[in-house]
């Protein structure tokens, strides 16, 4: 599985729908989510989901009803502990 990272942007966008939006994201039939951060103010998403391709996760985002801006693979996943790691076994 390839993981994605994605952004959307959704203006106007409620907790409301957001919650209403929940069950059907993590019923994930052809992709499945990982993460999400959301700019309640401004309708900016950045969502972080697994599948097989990219086509995979478009119809995925076909199903649920949401558009998307942006796409991109993710090839190297590090969080604070792995980066320390990285830079203490290059120094």
């Amino acid at each position: 599985m390839t993981q994605f990272v994605t952004i959307h942007r959704a203006p106007g966008l409620s907790r409301d729908e957001l919650q209403g939006n929940a069950k059907p994201v993590l019923d994930g039939v052809h992709a499945t989510f990982q993460q999400m951060w959301v700019d309640m103010f401004s309708g900016f998403i950045v969502t972080v989901y697994e599948a097989e391709d990219q086509a995979a996760l478009e119809r995925e985002f076909e199903r649920l009803g949401f558009p998307w801006d942006e796409v991109h693979a993710v090839q190297v996943q590090l969080d604070h502990a792995a980066l320390e790691h990285m830079v203490g076994s290059n120094a």
